[in-house]
């Protein structure tokens, strides 16, 4: 007994560990339901029908104490190339830090929309920092607004931030957005590429039926912009 007692033990941290990315998969749907579901608050529906990628990262880190910084995991999404729908999500994680007097922290919620193939295949390396090797802009706020914004006409990435209830087009540049290897994995059985999950035939797992589920719901229309 004793000895199944520590085995037990021994195996619940690996169990968790497991368990995390499905569970994160699951914060990232109720995140982008709760976002586009709130009246006339939400990510501009034309602008996802056209969006190239996705990324969602719940629950990201925001700690400042003089020196800030931001760390979180989340997942990336992109069109299939042959026939309609999302791509199996691919895991990420989002390390930045700024400088400047900042005391206190918080979680804040974060969509960032690619609106471009060339910004989609930076977006797909290994790494990827944002500003440096893309445009990034506030994204607008309103199931209305639309296109006739600066953000959107020059802009490769568009970026909203969810912080205590309050929705709002952020600015967020000089983050690094990275690939996590162990989490995908953990989600597919071996240590996949983002790339390889995106643009291959990958199937979505049963954890993430529910993200890409709502992604189809809310972008079913054709997209118009151009794959340049």
């Amino acid at each position: 007994m004793r000895y199944i007692l520590l085995a037990t033990l021994a195996i619940a941290p690996l169990l968790a560990k497991d368990s995390e990315p499905a569970k994160r998969l699951d914060e990232a749907a109720s995140v982008f339901s709760e976002i586009m579901a709130a009246p006339d608050k939400g990510i501009p529906e034309d602008m996802l029908a056209n969006a190239h990628c996705i990324v969602i990262v719940p629950n990201m880190k925001t700690a400042a104490f003089l020196v800030g910084g931001k760390y979180g995991k989340g997942y990336l999404s992109c069109r299939k190339k042959a026939g309609p729908g999302w791509s199996a999500p691919a895991t990420v994680r989002i390390e930045g830090g700024s400088v400047g007097f900042q005391i206190g922290g918080s979680e804040t919620d974060l969509i960032m929309l690619v609106m471009n193939a060339r910004g989609a295949d930076k977006l797909l390396d290994s790494k990827f920092t944002l500003g440096a090797e893309g445009s990034v802009a506030a994204g607008p706020v309103g199931r209305t607004a639309t296109a006739q914004t600066d953000a959107q006409m020059h802009a490769g990435i568009l970026s909203w931030s969810r912080s205590q209830g309050l929705f709002a087009g952020l600015a967020l540049e000089g983050a690094t957005l990275r690939q996590d290897l162990d989490d995908n994995q953990t989600l597919y059985g071996k240590k996949l590429e983002n790339r390889q999950i995106v643009t291959g035939n990958v199937r979505t797992p049963k954890s993430g039926m529910r993200l890409i589920g709502m992604l189809n719901k809310y972008s079913a229309r054709e997209r118009t912009t151009s794959n340049e």
